[in-house]
C-alpha cells in the first residue's frame, strides 16, 4: 500500500468514520480504522460491532493494499498538520509510515483480515427520499428519545415504513414526538424498525439539511443501511416491540390556542431560571385573555411571566417540564405554534399548525 493524498481530502472522511469508534473497546481492533486502496479508490471503514460507516474517495494516487490502524491517532495526526499539506502513507512490515513535509510518524497496524465487518442480508425495503426530507424527519423527532432507559426499545427512534408513508416516532415515557412524510411508492403493510440512538445521531451528521439529493435507505429485519454522498452507514436495529404510541396521543383536546413562538419561548426560558433544577417543573395557567407561566424552587424563590392570548374559555392550570416544552417549541419552524389541551390532568400537544403532521406531546406533571 502506498497513498498520496491531501489533508483536505482525508480529514473530513476520517472525521465521519472516527465518530463511531468508541474510546473503550472489547476488541483492540475496534479502535482502528480499516483502510483499503483498490483501483485508485480509497475506502475507510469504522465500526463498533453495532454500527458501521464506510466512505470512499475516488481518483486517489495509490497502490492497492489494505490494513487497519488506530483511528484516533491517525485522525489526530492529520488534524495537526498544516492546511494544504500533502500526506504520504505506506506500509512497512506491521507499521504504517506517514510523512508530510518534515513530519514523520510510525504507527502500529493490525491485520485487515481480522476487522469485523457487519454482515447484512437482503433488504425488505429499498427506497429513496431527499436528504432534506429525511434530515427533517429525524431532527423533528429524535430529541424525545430516551437515553439510558431500562426499556431498551425506548433508547431509539421508531421508523414505520409502508402504506404510502414514512413515520418517525420517539418517546422517553414523559413526552413523545411524531412526524411523517408521504412516499407513494411504499405500498403494503407498515414495517416497524427501531433505530438505536447512536445510529440516529451519526446518520444526522452526514445528511445535508438543505439538499435535494437523495439518500437511499434499506431495511430488513435486523439492519438499516443509509447511502448518501460518499458514505454508507449500516446499523443493527433494536430487537423489541415499540409501545402502541397512538393510544397515548389524545384525540379529544378541545382547546386550541395559537401562540407567538418567540414570545412563548422567551417566557418559558425566563421562568425556567427559578424552576426546580432537578424536576424543571413550571405551571402554565390559561385564563381569559392571558397565559401565565410560574415557577418555584425549594429555596422558596418564584418567577412569573405572562402574555396576551386569544382565549375566552375556563381557567385551566397545567404543570409541565419546561425543558420538554422548550424542545417542542424550538423544533417548530413557524412564527406561531398551536398549543392543544383539555384540562389540568391532560397532556399538551404542540404543533406548527392545526394541519401539521409534526406533533410534540408532553405529559403533565404535578407541581
Amino acid at each position: 500500500m502506498n497513498i498520496q493524498i491531501s489533508k483536505e481530502a482525508l480529514l473530513p472522511a476520517l472525521t465521519h468514520v472516527c465518530g463511531i469508534v468508541e474510546k473503550r473497546q472489547t476488541l483492540p481492533i475496534l479502535g482502528n480504522v480499516y483502510i483499503k486502496t483498490n483501483n485508485n479508490q480509497l475506502t475507510l471503514i469504522g465500526s463498533d460491532l453495532e454500527t458501521e460507516i464506510t466512505t470512499t474517495l475516488e481518483n486517489i494516487i495509490a497502490v492497492d493494499g489494505e490494513t487497519t490502524v488506530s483511528a484516533r491517532k491517525l485522525f489526530d495526526i492529520c488534524r495537526s498538520l498544516k492546511d494544504e499539506s500533502m500526506i504520504s502513507i505506506s506500509l512497512e512490515a506491521n507499521k504504517m509510515l506517514l510523512t508530510s513535509g518534515r513530519s514523520r510518524f510510525s504507527l502500529q497496524t493490525l491485520s485487515a483480515s481480522e476487522y469485523p465487518l457487519l454482515d447484512t442480508s437482503e433488504n425488505e425495503f429499498d427506497f429513496s427520499v431527499t436528504q432534506a426530507e429525511f434530515s427533517s424527519l429525524l431532527g423533528s423527532t429524535a430529541y424525545a428519545m430516551a437515553q439510558q432507559d431500562v426499556r431498551y426499545f425506548l433508547n431509539g427512534l421508531l421508523l414505520e415504513v409502508g402504506n404510502g408513508l414514512i413515520i418517525a416516532v420517539s418517546t422517553d415515557g414523559h413526552r413523545l414526538a411524531k412526524n411523517k412524510i408521504s412516499h407513494p411508492s411504499l405500498s403494503g403493510e407498515i414495517k416497524q424498525s427501531i433505530i438505536p440512538r447512536k445510529a440516529v445521531q451519526e446518520i444526522s451528521k452526514f445528511l445535508n439539511t438543505d439538499s435535494d439529493e437523495n439518500v437511499h435507505i434499506g431495511l430488513n429485519s435486523s439492519h438499516i443501511s443509509i447511502k448518501a454522498n460518499n458514505y454508507q452507514f449500516i446499523s443493527k436495529l433494536i430487537d423489541g416491540r415499540y409501545p402502541e404510541y397512538e393510544k397515548v396521543i389524545p384525540k379529544n383536546l378541545d382547546k386550541n390556542i395559537v401562540l407567538d413562538k418567540i414570545m412563548f419561548s422567551e417566557i418559558l426560558s425566563r421562568t425556567a431560571i427559578l424552576s426546580n433544577e432537578k424536576f424543571r417543573g413550571i405551571s402554565i395557567k390559561f385564563e381569559s385573555g392571558s397565559l401565565i407561566v410560574t415557577s418555584r424552587n425549594p429555596d422558596h424563590e418564584e418567577a412569573s411571566d405572562e402574555m396576551t392570548i386569544d382565549y375566552q374559555g375556563e381557567t385551566v392550570e397545567i404543570g409541565f417540564n419546561v425543558n420538554y416544552l422548550l424542545d417542542a417549541v424550538r423544533g417548530c419552524h413557524s412564527e406561531t405554534v398551536q398549543f392543544e389541551f383539555k384540562d389540568s390532568s391532560s397532556s399538551g400537544i404542540i404543533r406548527e399548525s392545526k394541519e401539521s403532521d409534526k406533533i410534540a406531546l408532553i405529559m403533565p406533571m404535578r407541581i
